[in-house]
């Protein structure tokens, strides 16, 4: 059955209704040179039994890798039940929940989702998600420029992941939003303080705040987040909310807390599957709720006292607000955010404080060990929380190579991004490494740098 059920009676009638000769005629105002004409590259369909087959040996072409890779994607443990329940009939195949009626069960995880991420980010509201982490930093800077009315310049640290600076500047900048790059110190990795000093007293809208950063070093949150309050600017906590489980939540960072909280929920649940999928989530302050985009789902009671969940704010281009609405958002990552909720109530807080101080002490471990061959050492001084940066003394992307070619992603390559760190490479160690993981990663070093 054709994807489109007309047939070509009904063709002709809806074409003669418009007057047209046929369905060529409208698309004539494209100019031939660009149409793609028939789809030569594109082969002849197969049956099901070819298609499992296909799909099988490409399968089989997929190596088992030990993975020391984060940079903001991160291999944990997630429990059997997570995906089990996520993707049952009434999860799984759920869209956008409009109809409160027929959606309760949606609308209620998507409730707990919220409660759970304020609790966790000590932030008064949390939204129903965003798409990733990277994309809900740039939606931040745009809130903090709408709230904040005067200026549109927002102070983005240098280590701030650059896929997330780079996502971030490509959303606003053709919305006279200024992102001035403020440097790191080379001694920490952390924002430099000083640095800071020539913008004081000048108009800006925001100062980004990443904890851990990039490097997984830990920035002064409380001396940054004071100095932004001090020059009327908002505090943009961008964090990786399973080390909120540890570390100070944003909410109680400095006298007010950080005013925007973001960052990507994928260590909660979400799966290394081919680059994604992600999910982004955002706190606010309650006075900042109105320009917070995305929806707020709220819990009420109906006639009868009984509990009860909607859309309480859905201020989405698609609804009356269109040119007028705070962002263009067209659906959040609902299944995401339905596995994230599951895992975090399945691991409770315990398991959550568990699973990062395991990831931190074995990062810690891996650094020691890694320290002990000749010519490796850890480039920054500063505490570091999840991840590490290891200097070489050999090119890291011919390291990097030699080691995968052992069956040991080592870890990801700064030299592209920050050259003036010469060759050095971010490192992660998760709960889900073993003593013996950290000595084959060892080994596999040992011998891509002899």
């Amino acid at each position: 059955m054709p994807f489109i059920p007309h047939t070509e009676q009904d063709i002709l009638s809806m074409l003669a209704s418009i007057g047209a000769p046929n369905i060529d005629a409208l698309f004539d105002e494209i100019p031939a040179e660009l149409r793609s004409g028939k789809l030569t590259a594109v082969g002849d369909g197969l049956n099901e039994m070819q298609i499992t087959r296909l799909m099988h040996d490409r399968a089989a072409q997929d190596v088992l890798q030990l993975n020391f890779i984060g940079a903001g994607a991160y291999e944990h443990h997630i429990p059997a039940a997570v995906w089990e329940i996520a993707t049952r009939g009434e999860f799984y195949t759920a869209y956008t929940p409009y109809q409160a009626e027929a959606s309760q069960g949606t609308l209620q995880v998507l409730y707990e989702f919220q409660t759970m991420i304020a609790s966790l980010t000590g932030m008064d509201v949390s939204n129903a998600s965003l798409y990733d982490g990277a994309s809900g930093l740039a939606e931040a800077i745009l809130m903090a420029v709408r709230a904040h009315k005067t200026s549109r310049r927002v102070l983005l640290p240098a280590s701030v992941s650059p896929l997330y600076r780079s996502v971030a500047r490509s959303i606003v900048k053709l919305q006279n939003i200024e992102l001035v790059e403020i440097p790191f110190d080379a001694a920490t990795g952390t924002t430099d303080l000083k640095a800071l000093a020539q913008h004081e007293g000048s108009d800006i809208a925001a100062l980004v705040i990443p904890q851990p950063n990039f490097f997984g070093a830990l920035e002064d949150v409380d001396a940054l987040t004071a100095w932004a309050h001090a020059q009327g600017a908002l505090a943009i906590a961008l964090v990786n909310p399973l080390t909120l489980a540890l570390l100070k939540a944003p909410g109680h960072w400095a006298d007010k807390g950080a005013d925007i909280a973001v960052g990507d929920g994928q260590p909660l649940g979400a799966p290394l599957s081919s680059g994604g999928p992600y999910f982004g989530f955002m706190c606010c302050k309650q006075a900042l709720v109105r320009q917070m985009p995305g929806r707020i789902i709220g819990r009420t009671v109906d006639l009868d006292g009984k509990p009860g969940f909607t859309l309480t704010l859905q201020a989405r281009e698609q609804h009356i607000r269109r040119a007028k609405a705070t962002s263009n958002i067209c659906s959040n990552q609902g299944l995401m955010v339905t596995a994230a909720t599951i895992h975090m109530a399945l691991l409770g807080v315990d398991g959550l404080r568990r699973v990062a101080a395991t990831s931190h002490s074995n990062t810690q471990s891996l650094a020691k060990l890694a320290s002990g061959l000749s010519g490796v050492k850890s480039l920054f001084s500063s505490a570091h929380f999840h991840e590490v940066v290891l200097h070489l003394p050999k090119s890291s992307a011919a390291v990097l190579n030699r080691m995968a070619e052992q069956g040991v992603l080592g870890g990801f390559d700064l030299q592209p991004h920050y050259p003036q760190l010469g060759n050095a490479i971010l490192v992660c160690a998760t709960e889900t490494k073993t003593p013996e993981d950290l000595q084959r990663y060892v080994d596999a070093l040992r011998h891509a740098l002899s």
